[in-house]
């Protein structure tokens, strides 16, 4: 359900909601908030609510540090996990300085820009991810071990599957708050497992992929468990990715899906680092179904984007690079305004690469772009482009180029 305020209103006064958390993201994409009282809603949606942003990573330091949250009632939710009596709401906000201008590092508001330049261009976006995750045991002072807390493989069934009720949690936490998860597993690696979603616009789409990383957190600790994102959490063990999937529909019927997936294809090198922002990114690349070629192909789980078999309004395409340490409005963001690059200069598809890219000989690999092969580069790649220039502002250039 998407909230008006006067229903935020009256939900907040007949719910018994005591608490209510403005959520916002730092230029990372690790989720903030600050909590205020049902007294102070109507200011903190006439006014806004003024917080010290001096310590927010990309936010402006010292000199600028008054800024001000303004909610977005659309995405009021319940967090389910706190008392029955006494609930605590959530909505995420967006940024801006004292003088209501949006601020540059607020990566909630570039992806609202994004949204609407392709709407006006007659181009729909929609993005789901499939998020994978470990889970880890805690020691007796609740510090993680990096002990799995199974030994189970792809889709194993209990008792193997130690972490099916986990899961199970999750996913009906998720419901209560109004996410709808399509389906859970148990992943490849010891305690890894996978939670995917059905693709929505691209604003539910990253709010309900922040949301996720933080209701996964909060269960995996209620049950004395540690949730690890992180994109190789076990040197020999599969990593954790964040496939995107998206779709891209003209409004005139045309077909420019083609030319999207082009789009990004071309810009992916550039893009990169603000998918894969850590040092172990780049160790995930190449092996375990982790891509490291800039190819795509149908069905093949070898290539950088993947065709899954499917028709209709479930046709997409699927970018299998990301880590779920990236900031979703960041990554969906790049992706529109480099899908519609693709669509506006009539771009090509290259030929599809129907092979297995991780038993090819270098005979055939050595027609195929890379990755970058380090985080290093992949800074280097970004600082030297004028994509990245032109859509993502210098605050946020900034924060990933330092």
């Amino acid at each position: 359900m998407r909230y008006s305020r006067e229903e935020v209103m009256q939900y907040v006064a007949q719910e018994d909601v005591k608490f209510i958390r403005m959520a916002f993201c730092d230029v990372y994409g690790r989720q903030k908030n600050i909590s205020i009282m049902p007294r102070e809603l109507p200011r903190a949606f006439s006014d806004g609510i003024a917080i010290d942003a001096s310590a927010i990573s990309g936010f402006g330091g010292e000199v600028h540090s008054d800024l001000l949250l303004h909610p977005d009632p659309a995405t009021l939710s319940l967090l389910p996990w706190r008392p029955e009596h006494g609930r605590v709401v959530r909505m995420f906000c967006s940024v801006t300085a004292p003088d209501g201008t949006p601020i540059a590092a607020d990566t909630r508001s570039l992806l609202q820009s994004a949204v609407a330049d392709a709407q006006a261009a007659g181009v729909q976006f929609a993005f789901g991810a499939e998020m994978e995750f470990y889970l880890f045991r805690r020691d007796e002072n609740g510090e993680p071990t990096g002990i799995p807390y199974d030994r189970a493989g792809y889709m194993d069934i209990a008792p193997e599957d130690k972490g099916e009720n986990v899961r199970r949690e999750i996913c009906l936490t998720l419901e209560q708050m109004g996410i709808l998860p399509e389906s859970s597993h148990h992943e490849e690696g010891p305690g890894q497992n996978e939670i995917d979603f059905r693709y929505a616009d691209p604003m539910v789409a990253a709010d309900d992929a922040v949301t996720f990383r933080s209701v996964v957190g909060t269960i995996a600790a209620r049950n004395g468990l540690y949730a690890d994102f992180s994109p190789k959490p076990l040197s020999d063990q599969p990593g954790n990715g964040m496939h995107i999937n998206f779709s891209v529909r003209a409004d005139s019927g045309a077909d420019v899906m083609p030319a999207a997936i082009a789009g990004i294809l071309a810009r992916m090198r550039e893009m990169t680092l603000f998918f894969n922002t850590t040092v172990g990114s780049y160790r995930r690349f190449g092996s375990c179904k982790a891509p490291r070629y800039l190819s795509w192909s149908a069905e093949n789980r070898s290539q950088l984007i993947r065709i899954p078999a499917a028709k209709g309004e479930y046709r997409r395409a699927e970018l299998r690079s990301p880590d779920p340490l990236c900031n979703p409005y960041l990554a969906y963001t790049l992706l529109i305004r480099a899908g519609l690059g693709g669509i506006a200069e009539g771009a090509e598809l290259m030929p599809a690469a129907d092979l297995n890219l991780y038993t090819a000989p270098a005979s055939v690999t050595a027609a195929f772009g890379c990755l970058p092969e380090s985080l290093e580069q992949a800074r280097e790649i970004a600082a030297q482009s004028a994509f990245i220039t032109d859509v993502l502002p210098e605050a946020v250039r900034k924060a990933y180029l330092h």
